[in-house]
């Protein structure tokens, strides 16, 4: 695999229907971003501390139920590494328990999204967190 370049996106999602969904979004919106999907928080982990890219993604949109390591100690673990501590992390989680978006924000979460159930908002939510954290936002500068 050759590594994708500093523009690329990480969605870490498990729910195939969320992904299509998530992905559908960003290509309505015009993104040209490359979006990287993992289905674990395990998978996850490879791609932002692996080898597999020269750089960090611009921006994670993570789920908070996932197979083999959840969310938040995703989250934990991208805050405890050098190359990825200030990397800009959304939540995008389907989750109405207070204490994941408290616990989120605590483990430094840039944001908490709750995935809306209609389809229209859906997309428009995404189009949004694109918006910003790909045109209005300053990334923090690359650690490695």
């Amino acid at each position: 695999m050759s590594p994708v370049t500093s523009s690329w996106l990480l969605l870490v999602e498990d729910n195939a229907n969320d992904e299509l969904l998530t992905l559908h979004a960003f290509k309505r919106a015009a993104f040209a971003n490359p979006i990287v999907v993992a289905r674990d928080g395990v998978e996850a982990l490879g791609h932002l501390h692996g080898e597999l890219h020269a750089t960090p993604p611009l921006l994670v949109l993570l789920d908070l139920k996932l197979p083999r390591l959840d969310g938040l100690e995703v989250l934990r673990r991208i805050r405890a590494h050098p190359r990825t501590a200030f990397l800009p992390v959304v939540i995008l989680t389907t989750s109405t328990e207070q204490r994941d978006m408290v616990e989120g924000y605590a483990l430094r979460a840039n944001g908490y999204v709750r995935k809306p159930v209609d389809f229209a908002e859906f997309t428009d939510a995404v189009a949004k967190i694109g918006a910003y954290w790909l045109m209005i936002n300053e990334p923090p500068p690359q650690v490695t």
